[in-house]
C-alpha cells in the first residue's frame, strides 16, 4: 500500500481482489464472495485476538469491541464468552447465515469511503442490482501487487496466508496466483488448513450442490 492509502481489512481485500473492475463483477460466484467476505470478517477478528475456533465452533475470548464499527457489529452476532461449558455457533453455519448481511455492509462502507463507485441497475424494473467500480484512490492495484509479493514470498506472514487461503475457498486462485498450478496448490493446502477458509469452502461447496438457501 502506498503512505497515504487507507488501511484495508481483510473482508475489504477480498472484495478488491475478486472484483472485475471493468464488468463491475466478481470473477468468483457472487454468492461466494458473500461467503468469503463472512469469513474474511470472522478471520479479522481472530488476528484482532477477538475470537479463536474450538471444535468447529466459533468463541469469542475478548468482547471487547473493535474500534472498527463493522467488526465491532458483527461481534455482537456471537455468543459472549461462557464459563463452565462451551458455547459458540459452528462456524460454517454463521458463515452461511450471515453472508449476504456482512457483504452488504463492506460494500456499502467502500462506497461511501469513495474506495468503490455503484451502479444500480433494475431487474425487469423493480429489483435493484448492483455493480461496484474502481473509486478513487483505486486500491486493487496496490492490493493485487501484494497479494503477488506475498505469494513469491512464501507467505511469511499469517494475514496474507489467510487471504490466500480465503481466495482459494471462494475459486480465486487461479485468477490470483502467478506461479501456476504449484500456487494452486499452496493456496488449497492453506485453505484445508485455516478454519475460517474451511468454513467458507463449506458453504460454497453447499451451494454448488443446491444445499445452500
Amino acid at each position: 500500500m502506498t503512505p497515504d492509502a487507507p488501511a484495508l481489512t481483510l473482508p475489504e481485500e477480498l472484495i478488491l481482489l475478486a472484483l472485475d473492475p471493468d464488468r463491475g463483477r466478481p470473477v468468483c460466484g457472487a454468492r461466494d464472495l458473500a461467503y468469503g467476505t463472512a469469513g474474511a470478517a470472522l478471520a479479522e477478528l481472530e488476528i484482532q485476538g477477538r475470537i479463536r475456533e474450538e471444535g468447529g465452533r466459533i468463541q469469542v475470548v475478548n468482547p471487547l469491541e473493535p474500534a472498527d464499527p463493522l467488526l465491532a457489529a458483527l461481534l455482537r452476532t456471537l455468543d459472549p464468552p461462557a464459563k463452565g461449558r462451551r458455547r459458540g455457533m459452528r462456524a460454517r453455519r454463521w458463515v452461511g447465515e450471515h453472508h449476504r448481511d456482512v457483504q452488504e455492509k463492506y460494500l456499502d462502507s467502500l462506497v461511501e469511503r469513495s474506495l468503490l463507485s455503484r451502479r444500480t441497475h433494475r431487474f425487469l424494473g423493480l429489483f435493484p442490482h448492483h455493480r461496484h467500480f474502481p473509486g478513487v484512490p483505486d486500491l486493487a492495484p496496490d492490493v493485487l501487487d501484494r497479494f503477488a509479493a506475498a505469494e513469491a514470498a512464501g507467505y511469511p506472514d499469517h494475514r496474507d496466508r489467510v487471504l490466500a487461503a480465503l481466495a482459494s475457498a471462494i475459486g480465486l486462485a487461479g485468477d490470483l496466483t502467478r506461479l501456476g498450478r504449484n500456487g494452486r496448490t499452496v493456496m488449497k493446502v492453506m485453505r484445508r488448513s485455516e478454519w475460517t477458509a474451511a468454513a467458507v469452502h463449506h458453504n460454497v461447496k453447499q451451494n454448488e450442490s443446491g444445499g445452500g438457501d
